[in-house]
């Protein structure tokens, strides 16, 4: 899988035109959704050499990230002329980068597109690693394929349009990637101030966080090995994120992830000794700062089958990523069905739901 390009923007005129200018093209298409179309698109569209850009949008929200969306979008790219040998932007959160990026690998087999991410998530985890994909039988990224963006255009002045409910979310990723990577990094999150924003500060801290995620996708692009330290947090966060989803009750990916740690953490204490005064140092901070997602015991052999349909998984076992310690790593882990209904029975009994 050939290496993406991550530019920590200060101007993005000039480092999207050089970032088009390495992508020869006939025609370039901007996929957007209805917010970032209001919210983002005039300042790109500003631009002197976006004149003639044919500007898709889609639905916005993880609702939208379907086949028919991505059907949509074929037929967009199809219908205005696009050609294998066309430039996709990919403007937008975690959704946008996510679906985009699949149109764009397998319109024609294959055009060449760039990420502009516009949600701290998509920042920090979304736009960048290469992987791509719609959800598909109500189950998360279902569908997709590895294949990077030519560019990651990270500008974070955009930042300054989310709410503290997106801006919460992109953190829980911030979050895990200071967990599996080491303890300066990990305490430096636990204290950032989300009363009175410092955008430089958090410029700052976006930057650590792709380095440690690129860090880790150079060494295991296709996630045979370490690259499930990513996965950290993913295999009950994508649980709730299911089912929350299938009560139409949607919530963003990185408050699932928030509270899938709270879960896996728990595992890491219990099997392989993740530090006590560590352990709830964080799942305090997640508590105080994510509020509860309240579950029942009767949801409990629900999440166990999403868990089940996990992409980690093999031969039906369902492995976790743990933490003996912040930094120190250990994928695959097998797990019952007895310590899933202990993880659960700990995050009901920790949030008083």
């Amino acid at each position: 899988m050939n290496n993406q390009k991550v530019i920590i923007c200060d101007n993005l005129k000039e480092d999207l035109w050089k970032a088009m200018s390495d992508c020869p093209h006939d025609k370039v298409f901007v996929l957007v959704d209805e917010h970032t179309g209001k919210l983002c698109l005039p300042l790109i569209s500003s631009f002197d050499y976006m004149k003639g850009a044919e500007i898709v949008i889609i639905g916005a929200e993880d609702v939208n990230k379907t086949i028919e969306t991505l059907s949509y979008v074929w037929k967009e790219l199809g219908d205005r002329g696009a050609t294998r040998h066309s430039l996709i932007i990919n403007l937008g959160g975690g959704m946008v980068t996510d679906l985009g990026g699949f149109a764009a690998s397998t319109f024609k087999r294959g055009m060449k597109y760039i990420n502009i991410p516009t949600t701290l998530l998509a920042m920090v985890d979304a736009s960048v690693g290469g992987k791509t994909g719609i959800n598909f039988n109500g189950l998360k990224n279902e569908i997709g394929v590895f294949s990077p963006a030519d560019s990651v255009i990270i500008y974070t002045e955009f930042l300054k349009t989310l709410d503290m409910y997106n801006i919460l979310s992109g953190y829980a990723e911030m979050l895990k990637h200071g967990l599996i990577s080491d303890q300066k990094h990990w305490l430096e999150l636990l204290k950032f101030n989300f009363d009175n924003i410092n955008y430089q500060e958090l410029q700052r801290l976006v930057e650590d966080s792709v380095k440690v995620k690129e860090n880790i996708v150079e060494m295991d692009p296709f996630e045979k090995g370490i690259r499930k330290a990513l996965n950290l947090g993913h295999t009950a966060g994508h649980a709730f994120e299911s089912l929350c989803l299938s009560n139409d009750k949607p919530i963003l990916h990185g408050y699932a992830v928030a509270y899938g740690l709270i879960c896996e953490l728990y595992f890491s204490y219990v099997r392989v000794d993740f530090p006590k005064d560590k352990f709830y140092k964080t799942i305090q901070f997640i508590k105080e700062n994510y509020g509860v997602l309240p579950i029942n015991c009767k949801e409990y052999d629900t999440l166990y089958n999403f868990m089940k349909h996990d992409k980690k998984n093999s031969e039906g076992i369902i492995n976790f990523t743990l933490l003996s310690e912040v930094g120190d790593i250990k994928i695959d882990n097998a797990a019952t069905r007895e310590d899933i209904m202990e993880m659960l029975d700990f995050y009901r009994e920790y949030m008083g739901c």
